[in-house]
């Protein structure tokens, strides 16, 4: 990719940060846009500017901004979307999901773009306890988030006669700079972490430098052009698995403490349906429990024959990666080492 020049949507996210932070690192021509509403993003934007790559903040809605940011690029690996987590409207993720999407393609389209990746999600699966997902899997997305993602697919797919478009669904994915599971770590080191239900859920969770390997791949891979992928990575984890194995990595045993699900899907229900009319804010929600009862499981065969790609990081290497890079930036405990001595006491 060379002589790529290359536009990252969403870099002030966790992936798109990442991916940003290491295209300018091996010398590419990048540009990553995003926004800064909240302190972690602020953060990421600053971290960016201080490794010196061009960053631009703006909104999908505003064309104007599309049009400074896709002039002279031919590549675009699109990350941005408004997330679960926005509290947004229905009107606002179909607008920045949706509409934004088509316009970057429209946009880019009028201004020579000749490559566009779409970043989605598994999300639009929903969930199953037996099934095996790949690219032919029937959709059943269960929220506005995965609604919206699942149709600005039908949007990238609608200018693949125009752009060299492909959409890339990906995983569960973890590695340096993620937050969404710093609170389980910190848990698991403290000793407070209770699983709920029977924690045999299974999942795939993808590292972040392997998820980087998928992208920039499918942004020149001949074979790329027109296609569906499935990322994640090669282990199907149960939970159980997933804790026992993050405890590992921070010398910790986990706790086997077992609580049934279902009360906290209940209470979770109850306050999302009282709670907002009076303008608070639910301090439990039944997505946050998915991680308990969710189960993801994926055939990634097209991904490996198509383009040769594998994930080269299992978790308990990724998991011990994690956790330096935590203890590095003060996210977790700084690890003491302890010096015996030799007498007889000891």
């Amino acid at each position: 990719m060379n002589d790529a020049r290359l536009l990252i949507t969403g870099a002030t996210g966790f992936i798109g940060s990442r991916l940003a932070l290491h295209a300018h690192r091996v010398g590419l021509d990048v540009i990553g846009a995003g926004r800064e509403e909240c302190k972690l993003e602020a953060e990421r934007a600053l971290e960016l500017r201080a490794a010196g790559v061009p960053l631009s903040i703006g909104a999908l809605q505003d064309k104007a901004y599309l049009r400074r940011l896709l002039t002279d690029r031919d590549t675009v690996i699109h990350l941005a979307a408004a997330q679960p987590e926005s509290k947004m409207s229905g009107e606002y993720f179909r607008a920045v999901n949706v509409h934004g999407t088509r316009a970057l393609l429209e946009i880019g389209r009028d201004l020579g773009v000749r490559r566009f990746i779409y970043g989605s999600s598994i999300g639009i699966y929903g969930s199953s306890m037996d099934e095996i997902y790949d690219e032919q899997s029937a959709p059943r997305p269960e929220n506005i988030y995965t609604q919206t993602k699942f149709e600005a697919e039908s949007v990238v797919r609608a200018f693949e006669d125009e752009l060299e478009t492909c959409v890339i669904r990906i995983g569960e994915t973890y590695g340096p700079s993620d937050f969404r599971l710093l609170k389980l770590f910190r848990a698991i080191e403290r000793g407070h972490f209770v699983m709920l239900g029977t924690g045999t859920n299974k999942r795939q969770s993808l590292h972040i430098a392997d998820l980087i390997r998928a992208l920039l791949l499918v942004a020149q891979h001949p074979a790329a052009v027109r296609q569906t992928f499935v990322v994640a990575g090669n282990e199907a984890m149960t939970t159980n698995d997933m804790v026992q194995t993050i405890a590992a990595s921070l010398e910790r045993h986990a706790q086997r403490i077992h609580l049934p699900l279902w009360p906290f899907s209940a209470a979770a229900s109850v306050m999302e349906t009282v709670l907002p009319p009076f303008g608070i804010q639910p301090p439990l929600h039944r997505r946050r429990l998915d991680f308990f009862s969710k189960s993801f499981v994926f055939s990634t065969a097209k991904a490996r024959s198509l383009l040769g790609f594998q994930p080269e990081i299992d978790f308990a290497s990724g998991a011990a990666d994690t956790v330096r890079w935590y203890r590095s930036r003060g996210h977790l405990a700084a690890r003491i080492a302890h010096k015996v001595t030799g007498t007889e006491s000891v």
